[in-house]
């Protein structure tokens, strides 16, 4: 048993320490914004935040809100609370959790700080749109929208043109926002630590590529915040930095997120917050582990379309061509990069009831995927927030039946 426990404590990951230590330092310094004189912008997950921090606003993001809601198992209360304001069960969990929270500021944090302004792209979503005009009615705020057209195969020179043109809508915004002039040499500055900090999380996610996976993608999850949320900073480099080396520590001692790693797994769309520890472990029991996933690798996409030379001219299209604003043939090729990249023997797809765009696609990716690769998927329905779409009993026979398709593949 001691030994058992021994190996159990190697496992766990240093970093997680730092991170915390980090991001209630983030929360303490934005809800004291006032008093320190700061602006706060609320501002969708996948929205531009560089120049946020090149103004000194202090980004804060309702949908990281809504993942520690649903973590915390707050998010069936909020949920009920934002239904009987009139709010549709249909609609994001997120997005109702994060309305009903406003009002009575409710969450595991007390509410976030109020909004200065809000900052809205809807390259995630067209949800966002409407749920971030009710927060700035609520809060009397200023709201700008950043909208980029669907990426279907191509980002065309007129789609192009259409965004360049509203970032410098969106910079003029902030200047009458914050009252001072935008630091065009700052932004350049800001602009090569994102990319900076996004090339190292694509090197900490890439570990994964080791047997056994020093990291698995419940992990990631986790450590994901800081290049959500503070991205474009050298706090956020500094710490990839060291979870890197961290990383490469336990590839060169053999340490495995999985004790007895046989199965390597992708998983496709956003967590389950209330129960990553219940599917983590189940999945790790039957010597599986889930080894990259297509959401944290979302937060490098943009690397490969922006130039640190030429940063404002160039978001653009990174901002654009991200993995939610793309067609599903591009989805679905994505997946089959990251199956054969990761070395994966299935993929498991959260058919998640809230994120429609993430959603809604999956059956056709599943399709191709399975012409072309010939890997076994397996499909859970539940909801990122909200427990009432959850069925244990359900999601467990149907991973024990996987997990015997796999047995069956590698005898």
């Amino acid at each position: 048993m001691a030994e058992k426990d021994e190996a159990k404590e190697k496992r766990k990951i240093k970093a997680v320490a730092k991170m915390k230590e980090i991001m209630t330092a983030y929360y303490i310094e934005a809800k004291t914004a006032e008093q320190s004189g700061k602006k706060v912008a609320w501002i969708t997950s996948g929205g531009p935040v560089e120049p946020l921090i090149a103004m000194d606003v202090i980004p804060v993001y309702p949908e990281n809100h809504g993942a520690m809601i649903g973590a915390s198992k707050m998010g069936v209360d909020l949920c009920e609370k934002a239904e009987a304001m009139g709010y549709s069960s249909d609609l994001c969990s997120y997005a109702r959790a994060d309305i009903a929270c406003a009002p009575i500021n409710g969450g595991p944090i007390g509410g976030l700080p109020r909004p200065d302004m809000l900052v809205c792209c809807n390259n995630i979503c067209g949800t966002v749109l409407k749920w971030y005009e009710v927060q700035a009615r609520f809060f009397r705020v200023p709201l700008f929208i950043l909208d980029t057209p669907f990426c279907h195969t191509e980002f065309s020179a007129e789609a192009r043109r259409y965004v360049q043109k509203q970032i410098i809508e969106y910079i003029a915004f902030l200047e009458q926002a914050c009252g001072e002039k935008f630091d065009y040499d700052r932004i350049m500055e800001v602009g090569r630590l994102s990319l900076e900090g996004q090339r190292l999380w694509q090197a900490v996610l890439d570990t994964a590529m080791n047997r056994p996976a020093p990291l698995s993608a419940f992990d990631a999850f986790f450590h994901l915040a800081l290049i959500v949320t503070l991205r474009g900073t050298q706090q956020t480099v500094d710490y990839y930095k060291m979870l890197l080396a961290e990383m490469q520590e336990r590839v060169a001692q053999g340490i495995g997120a999985v004790p007895d790693e046989q199965y390597r797994l992708l998983w496709d769309n956003l967590p389950v917050w209330y129960r990553t520890k219940w599917l983590s472990e189940k999945f790790a029991s039957q010597g599986a582990c889930l080894v990259a996933d297509t959401y944290t690798s979302a937060w490098c996409g943009s690397m490969k379309y922006i130039r640190e030379t030429d940063f404002i001219e160039t978001m653009a299209e990174g901002y654009s061509r991200i993995y939610l604003n793309i067609g599903v043939d591009e989805m679905a090729r994505q997946v089959m990069e990251m199956a054969d990249k990761y070395d994966v023997d299935g993929i498991v797809m959260h058919s998640n009831r809230s994120c429609k765009p993430y959603s809604l696609g999956q059956y056709d990716i599943r399709r191709i995927v399975q012409e072309k690769k010939g890997l076994p998927m397996l499909m859970i329905e539940a909801d990122m927030v909200d427990e009432r779409s959850f069925s244990e009993g359900q999601i467990e026979t149907r991973i024990d039946a996987f997990i015997e398709v796999l047995k069956g593949r590698k005898a």
